[in-house]
Protein backbone atom coordinates (compact mmCIF):
# COMPACT_ATOMS: atom_id res chain seq x y z
CA UNK A 1 0.00 0.00 0.00
CA UNK A 2 1.39 3.40 -0.41
CA UNK A 3 1.96 6.11 2.08
CA UNK A 4 -1.22 8.11 0.56
CA UNK A 5 -3.06 4.26 1.26
CA UNK A 6 -3.95 3.39 -2.48
CA UNK A 7 -3.46 -0.54 -2.51
CA UNK A 8 -1.14 -1.32 -5.06
CA UNK A 9 -0.50 -4.33 -7.80
CA UNK A 10 2.45 -6.52 -6.72
CA UNK A 11 3.44 -6.61 -10.84
CA UNK A 12 3.82 -2.77 -10.19
CA UNK A 13 7.12 -1.12 -10.46
CA UNK A 14 9.20 -0.42 -7.71
CA UNK A 15 11.67 2.00 -6.34
CA UNK A 16 13.76 2.92 -3.42
CA UNK A 17 12.74 6.72 -1.52
CA UNK A 18 16.23 8.04 -0.76
CA UNK A 19 15.36 9.30 2.53
CA UNK A 20 13.92 6.17 4.16
CA UNK A 21 16.03 3.42 2.38
CA UNK A 22 12.72 1.65 1.66
CA UNK A 23 11.31 0.35 -1.65
CA UNK A 24 7.49 0.77 -2.79
CA UNK A 25 5.52 0.81 -5.90
CA UNK A 26 6.45 3.86 -7.78
CA UNK A 27 2.79 5.40 -7.55
CA UNK A 28 3.23 6.60 -4.23
CA UNK A 29 6.63 8.14 -5.04
CA UNK A 30 7.75 11.94 -6.65
CA UNK A 31 10.49 11.43 -8.80
CA UNK A 32 13.19 14.26 -9.07
CA UNK A 33 15.77 14.29 -12.08
CA UNK A 34 18.89 17.22 -11.91
CA UNK A 35 18.12 19.66 -14.59
CA UNK A 36 21.34 21.16 -17.16
CA UNK A 37 21.89 24.03 -14.30
CA UNK A 38 22.34 21.46 -11.79
CA UNK A 39 18.74 21.92 -10.37
CA UNK A 40 16.92 19.27 -8.74
CA UNK A 41 13.34 19.05 -11.04
CA UNK A 42 10.39 17.73 -9.61
CA UNK A 43 9.41 14.58 -12.36
CA UNK A 44 5.40 14.45 -11.16
CA UNK A 45 4.79 12.81 -14.67
CA UNK A 46 7.48 10.27 -14.46
CA UNK A 47 8.65 11.41 -18.29
CA UNK A 48 11.94 13.70 -18.07
CA UNK A 49 14.82 12.55 -19.34
CA UNK A 50 17.74 11.57 -17.40
CA UNK A 51 18.75 9.49 -14.27
CA UNK A 52 15.97 9.53 -11.72
CA UNK A 53 15.57 9.05 -7.91
CA UNK A 54 12.90 9.53 -5.46
CA UNK A 55 11.26 10.48 -2.65
CA UNK A 56 8.28 9.13 -1.28
CA UNK A 57 5.09 11.36 -1.74
CA UNK A 58 5.05 12.97 1.73
CA UNK A 59 6.41 16.60 2.78
CA UNK A 60 8.58 15.94 5.84
CA UNK A 61 10.26 13.49 3.42
CA UNK A 62 11.04 15.61 1.09
CA UNK A 63 11.54 18.66 3.11
CA UNK A 64 14.55 16.31 4.90
CA UNK A 65 16.05 15.38 1.42
CA UNK A 66 16.29 19.11 0.76
CA UNK A 67 17.46 19.94 4.25
CA UNK A 68 20.20 16.99 4.71
CA UNK A 69 21.85 16.84 1.13
CA UNK A 70 20.08 13.58 -0.05
CA UNK A 71 19.63 14.94 -3.60
CA UNK A 72 23.33 15.34 -3.68
CA UNK A 73 23.89 11.83 -2.25
CA UNK A 74 21.36 11.03 -4.90
CA UNK A 75 22.61 12.33 -7.86
CA UNK A 76 26.31 11.79 -6.96
CA UNK A 77 27.20 15.39 -7.69
CA UNK A 78 26.36 18.79 -5.50
CA UNK A 79 22.93 19.98 -7.10
CA UNK A 80 20.48 23.14 -6.18
CA UNK A 81 17.19 22.69 -4.60
CA UNK A 82 14.63 25.40 -4.59
CA UNK A 83 13.09 27.21 -1.68
CA UNK A 84 9.47 25.72 -1.27
CA UNK A 85 10.34 22.78 -3.57
CA UNK A 86 7.34 20.66 -1.46
CA UNK A 87 4.79 23.60 -2.23
CA UNK A 88 5.64 23.35 -5.82
CA UNK A 89 5.19 20.07 -5.92
CA UNK A 90 1.75 20.14 -4.34
CA UNK A 91 0.68 22.60 -6.63
CA UNK A 92 1.72 20.63 -9.95
CA UNK A 93 -0.46 17.32 -8.03
CA UNK A 94 -3.27 19.14 -7.28
CA UNK A 95 -3.45 20.88 -10.65
CA UNK A 96 -2.76 17.25 -12.16
CA UNK A 97 -6.09 16.18 -9.90
CA UNK A 98 -8.17 18.97 -10.71
CA UNK A 99 -7.23 18.44 -14.60
CA UNK A 100 -8.01 14.52 -14.39
CA UNK A 101 -11.35 15.33 -12.63
CA UNK A 102 -12.34 17.74 -15.18
CA UNK A 103 -11.55 15.17 -18.00
CA UNK A 104 -13.59 12.72 -16.09
CA UNK A 105 -16.63 15.11 -16.11
CA UNK A 106 -16.06 15.35 -19.38
CA UNK A 107 -16.26 11.94 -20.15
CA UNK A 108 -19.44 11.53 -18.14
CA UNK A 109 -17.53 9.72 -15.45
CA UNK A 110 -17.67 11.87 -12.56
CA UNK A 111 -20.88 13.66 -11.23
CA UNK A 112 -21.31 16.40 -8.26
CA UNK A 113 -23.91 17.57 -5.91
CA UNK A 114 -25.78 15.61 -3.45
CA UNK A 115 -28.64 13.87 -5.01
CA UNK A 116 -26.48 13.05 -8.06
CA UNK A 117 -24.19 11.49 -5.56
CA UNK A 118 -26.10 9.49 -3.61
CA UNK A 119 -27.80 8.20 -7.15
CA UNK A 120 -24.86 6.62 -8.07
CA UNK A 121 -23.50 5.66 -4.68
CA UNK A 122 -27.29 3.99 -4.38
CA UNK A 123 -27.02 2.04 -7.82
CA UNK A 124 -23.48 0.89 -7.33
CA UNK A 125 -21.86 3.26 -10.26
CA UNK A 126 -19.62 5.34 -7.86
CA UNK A 127 -16.28 3.40 -7.38
CA UNK A 128 -14.97 6.90 -5.56
CA UNK A 129 -16.53 9.01 -2.66
CA UNK A 130 -15.25 12.47 -3.26
CA UNK A 131 -15.46 14.76 -0.33
CA UNK A 132 -14.35 18.18 0.33
CA UNK A 133 -12.08 18.92 2.77
CA UNK A 134 -13.94 21.60 4.57
CA UNK A 135 -17.42 20.66 3.84
CA UNK A 136 -19.62 20.01 6.59
CA UNK A 137 -19.00 17.14 8.94
CA UNK A 138 -22.49 16.35 9.47
CA UNK A 139 -23.58 16.65 5.69
CA UNK A 140 -20.65 14.12 4.53
CA UNK A 141 -22.02 11.24 6.86
CA UNK A 142 -24.81 10.86 5.16
CA UNK A 143 -23.11 9.51 2.27
CA UNK A 144 -20.86 6.15 2.31
CA UNK A 145 -18.19 5.51 0.54
CA UNK A 146 -17.83 2.74 -1.80
CA UNK A 147 -16.93 -0.60 -0.09
CA UNK A 148 -14.00 -1.35 -1.79
CA UNK A 149 -10.68 -0.06 -1.97
CA UNK A 150 -9.37 3.16 -2.51
CA UNK A 151 -13.13 4.75 -2.60
CA UNK A 152 -12.80 7.59 -1.00
CA UNK A 153 -10.79 10.83 -1.72
CA UNK A 154 -11.15 13.50 0.80
CA UNK A 155 -8.03 15.81 0.38
CA UNK A 156 -9.35 18.20 -2.01
CA UNK A 157 -11.10 21.91 -0.73
CA UNK A 158 -14.71 22.75 -1.59
CA UNK A 159 -12.99 25.66 -3.94
CA UNK A 160 -10.48 23.00 -5.62
CA UNK A 161 -13.43 20.42 -5.93
CA UNK A 162 -15.45 22.85 -7.55
CA UNK A 163 -12.90 23.82 -9.92
CA UNK A 164 -13.34 20.34 -11.59
CA UNK A 165 -16.69 20.83 -12.25
CA UNK A 166 -16.77 24.61 -13.39
CA UNK A 167 -18.28 25.81 -10.19
CA UNK A 168 -17.68 27.62 -7.27
CA UNK A 169 -17.95 25.32 -4.98
CA UNK A 170 -18.33 21.09 -4.49
CA UNK A 171 -18.58 19.52 -1.64
CA UNK A 172 -19.90 15.79 -2.63
CA UNK A 173 -18.34 14.10 -5.66
CA UNK A 174 -18.86 10.68 -7.24
CA UNK A 175 -16.20 8.64 -9.94
CA UNK A 176 -17.30 6.30 -11.76
CA UNK A 177 -15.02 3.26 -13.28
CA UNK A 178 -13.53 4.19 -16.48
CA UNK A 179 -9.85 4.57 -18.06
CA UNK A 180 -9.45 7.93 -15.63
CA UNK A 181 -10.48 6.38 -12.19
CA UNK A 182 -6.92 5.30 -11.62
CA UNK A 183 -5.04 8.02 -12.65
CA UNK A 184 -7.13 10.46 -10.23
CA UNK A 185 -7.01 7.75 -7.16
CA UNK A 186 -3.19 7.64 -7.35
CA UNK A 187 -2.49 11.74 -7.75
CA UNK A 188 -5.22 12.11 -5.06
CA UNK A 189 -3.22 9.82 -2.84
CA UNK A 190 -0.20 11.51 -3.61
CA UNK A 191 -1.27 14.96 -3.15
CA UNK A 192 -2.91 13.66 0.05
CA UNK A 193 0.96 12.89 1.57
CA UNK A 194 1.73 15.79 0.82
CA UNK A 195 -0.93 17.65 2.28
CA UNK A 196 -0.75 15.18 5.64
CA UNK A 197 -3.94 13.57 5.07
CA UNK A 198 -4.94 10.17 5.98
CA UNK A 199 -5.63 8.97 2.44
CA UNK A 200 -7.45 6.43 1.06
CA UNK A 201 -9.27 3.21 3.24
CA UNK A 202 -8.47 5.16 6.88
CA UNK A 203 -10.35 7.78 5.52
CA UNK A 204 -13.15 6.60 4.33
CA UNK A 205 -13.60 4.50 7.87
CA UNK A 206 -13.06 7.69 9.23
CA UNK A 207 -16.31 8.89 7.31
CA UNK A 208 -18.32 5.75 7.92
CA UNK A 209 -17.43 6.29 11.74
CA UNK A 210 -17.32 9.39 12.27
Amino acid sequence: MTRGGRETDQDEPERKCIVSGESQPQAGLIRFVVGPDAMVVPDVLGRLPGRGFYVTADRKAIDKAAAKGLFSRAARQPVKVADGLSDLIEAQLLRRVVDSLSMARKAGQAVTGYEKVKDWLTKGQAKVLIQASDGSERGKTKLQPPREKNGFIGCLSSGELGLAFGRERAIHAALAAGGLERRVVEEAARLAGLRGHIGGDSAAEETKTA
